[in-house]
């Protein structure tokens, strides 16, 4: 899944026989070349967003646990191992689904992607995705097992998304509702389902968390999109930024980044302390600047920044939630 992007990397391509590098794509360097393969496989999952799987599950558990239910560690971590691994099984499909639909050429202004740079085969990361989904299948088999069907339906769903964004005759990544998708998903359902975990209850609290949080997740991939849009619109896709264009798909980024504490002053089960409010000025901040910013390779930091904004909001609203 592009949510997954992360920024800083190289952007190379190996012919896998010469280690030389295929036409228009830059030299490797000694050290680049000696990547371990745990290495690989770390660049693939896109680590620095991951937190974007991890933060809703660990919110929606405080937050039953704020509301009174008794605190059930394992079903948390086992809940949590099987976002990771959605999470991680989604980007790896993107992975290969990007490189065969031709997204990811020499001019990506993106990080490392190792099935186009040919670091591996379209069959192992497949297969790697296929893995993680199965990590997060026997995961969800232990949770329905003790919760009941309800989280049955929220794990096909996941699964069946998370495969779909990048799969199929229709990707959903070639779309306008990537975000909307990732709202629900990496939001809505991560929230309530964790709490649901935990409490046996959905709440009115949880789904306004879910939310805001799923609001800040689709802000990373609008920012992924922005960036991608002249690579996007040569290969046919049509995301949220391809119909809004450039100027309005920021604005669209600024709600997104902004939103979240709206639903929060509108909730004040979420904010008895008021903390969650130091928040704000860091998501201000990064609307100033993706206003300002021209589209390139520069997002890439933004992108990172985003979940960051993400991560911040967390940490306050888990103290505000156990004040």
């Amino acid at each position: 899944m592009r949510i997954g992007t992360d920024g800083g990397n190289p952007q190379y391509r190996i012919n896998r026989n010469s280690r030389r590098p295929l036409p228009g794509w830059p030299a490797l360097t000694v050290q680049e070349q000696s990547h371990s393969s745990w290495q690989l496989w770390w660049a693939a999952a896109r680590p620095r967003t991951l937190t974007m799987a991890l933060v809703p599950v660990m919110l929606g558990s405080v937050l039953a646990w704020s509301e009174g239910a008794p605190v059930r560690w394992l079903p948390m971590l086992v809940a949590i191992v099987a976002a990771l691994a959605i999470q991680v099984g989604t980007n790896l499909f993107n992975d290969v689904g990007d490189a065969q639909r031709g997204n990811d050429g020499p001019e990506r202004l993106g990080p490392l992607r190792v099935t186009a740079a040919g670091l591996a085969t379209s069959h192992q990361v497949r297969r790697a995705a296929l893995l993680a989904f199965g990590l997060a299948l026997i995961s969800g088999a232990f949770l329905v097992a003790i919760s009941g069907l309800a989280i049955l339906l929220i794990g096909i769903g996941s699964l069946f998304a998370g495969w779909a964004y990048s799969s199929g005759p229709r990707p959903l990544s070639h779309t306008p509702w990537g975000e909307l998708v990732v709202l629900v998903f990496f939001g809505l359902v991560a929230v309530t389902g964790s709490h649901y975990l935990q409490s046996g209850t959905v709440t009115i609290a949880g789904i306004a968390l879910g939310c805001a949080l799923g609001a800040q997740a689709a802000a990373v991939l609008l920012v992924n999109n922005v960036r991608d849009l002249d690579a996007d619109r040569r290969a046919g896709r049509v995301t949220l930024a391809a119909v809004l264009g450039v100027a309005r798909a920021r604005w669209v980024y600024a709600g997104l980044c902004l939103v979240p504490f709206a639903i929060l002053a509108l909730t004040p089960r979420l904010t008895a302390s008021g903390l969650v409010w130091l928040a704000l000025p860091f998501s201000l901040w990064l609307v100033w600047r993706f206003m300002q910013m021209p589209v390139g390779s520069a997002m890439n930091a933004q992108l990172v920044r985003t979940a960051q904004a993400q991560v911040l909001l967390a940490v306050f609203l888990t103290a505000d939630l156990l004040w």
